[in-house]
């Protein structure tokens, strides 16, 4: 019993850590990364400055990631014409044909973009679990990062406060 009351602190500290770490804003500028789109072209981080910008590192076979995107897409909608931007960054075991299928019925309306190497979620932070987004401001900097589905009230009203800065 006295070994379980010590490690409980230990644990519930732990816990905190991880919680707090992923839930406080990042001061990083994101990582300089070229993504190559399901069209076959290509764009880069720098090729969203001015932009508020969500990067979105998902994969097909994530139940999340399937269930979050419709509301994506409607946070896309709403904020594209002012000036918000995103890519959808499919992990490197995710089939292509599955991620290309995926786009297309879906009718995704923003960049999607596959990452076959795991370069690209090696330089974010070696992304391993889906779905992790950053959301970057104007000037690249990253202000959030979400593990798992974000918060879409909270989400929507930081995108706002940065499209209005």
């Amino acid at each position: 019993m006295k070994k379980i009351v010590w490690l409980l602190p230990i644990a519930l500290l732990a816990i905190g850590a991880v919680v707090a770490w992923q839930g406080s804003p990042a001061t990083s500028v994101a990582p300089n990364s070229s993504f190559v789109l399901l069209d076959a072209s290509k764009t880069t981080t720098t090729d969203f400055r001015g932009k508020v910008t969500l990067v979105n590192f998902w994969a097909t076979s994530c139940t999340t990631c399937v269930g979050e995107m419709p509301k994506m897409i409607t946070t896309y909608n709403q904020y594209h014409p002012k000036g918000y931007e995103m890519v959808a960054v499919a992990m490197s075991y995710d089939p292509p044909s599955y991620v290309v299928n995926f786009a297309q019925t879906r009718q995704l309306p923003f960049k999607v973009a596959i990452d076959n190497t795991g370069a690209i979620a090696k330089a974010w932070g070696d992304v391993q679990l889906t779905p992790t987004t950053y959301l970057l401001d104007k000037k690249g900097v990253i202000v959030k990062r979400y593990v798992g589905a974000p918060d879409f009230a909270e989400l929507n009203a930081l995108i706002e406060k940065l499209l209005a800065a």
